[in-house]
């Protein structure tokens, strides 16, 4: 009898040991992309017990490209610094909706893996692995929507964007004075991005904006020659 109660306690006591305090979901194992993009995985994390959690999001293994960097997004945004791990708070039962993974796709096509382990800071025996696989495709070629003696510009991507959008472009003379400007529905400007004729490129940032539908307009001159939509998306 003895026994078997000490065997029952054993049972119960690993159990407790083992007992998942939160729940992740979302993490599906394939997500997919273009060069150039950000590739962001939101996170579903629940605290299923009554008392206030500290959960690490530690990085535990990366295989990725020498151009693609992994980014942790809490709230959505992006931190530029490379740390290993995160320590995200949740209240009890709260669930955590707008924790997200992301990947720089870089310059080159292929397919990255990522590995990560949530851990309960008060508990490191109660913890979640989880594994993503990114796959970076070649962009299609890419339309031209504004194209003279002057510049050729290719259309916004992606479209739309959460956080940077990018605008590839040629000048065909350092004498033209060339911008893009972003503006709202109302036509009131926001934004407004030159665009130097020793450059091809151009980083449109988004991250400040609200979910919507906003324009961007080429200026030659200061005369506005093309606008077209870019949708913000969060």
């Amino acid at each position: 009898m003895k026994k078997t109660l000490l065997f029952a306690f054993g049972l119960l006591l690993t159990s407790l040991l083992h007992a998942q305090s939160f729940e992740v979901k979302g993490a599906s194992d394939n997500h997919k992309g273009h060069i150039g993009d950000l590739i962001k995985v939101p996170l579903s994390i629940k605290n299923t017990t009554q008392k206030t959690l500290s959960l690490v999001v530690r990085r535990t293994e990366s295989q990725i490209g020498s151009t693609q960097k992994n980014l942790f997004c809490p709230d959505g945004y992006c931190l530029e610094n490379s740390a290993e791990e995160i320590v995200i708070k949740l209240e009890p039962g709260q669930s955590l909706e707008s924790f997200m993974l992301g990947l720089e796709a870089g310059l080159v096509p292929g397919v990255s893996t990522v590995k990560y382990t949530l851990i309960n800071r008060a508990n490191p025996t109660d913890y979640q692995d989880i594994e993503l696989n990114f796959s970076v495709e070649e962009r299609v070629a890419k339309n031209d929507i504004y194209s003279s003696r002057f510049v050729t510009v290719h259309d916004v991507y992606p479209n739309p964007v959460s956080d940077v959008a990018h605008i590839e472009y040629k000048l065909q003379s350092d004498q033209v004075k060339a911008k893009i400007v972003i503006h709202n529905i109302l036509g009131s400007a926001l934004s407004e991005y030159p665009l130097p004729f020793m450059e091809t490129h151009v980083k449109i940032k988004t991250e400040e904006l609200t979910p919507g539908i906003y324009f961007y307009t080429l200026y030659l001159e200061n005369e506005g020659v093309m606008t077209r939509k870019l949708i913000v998306r969060r």
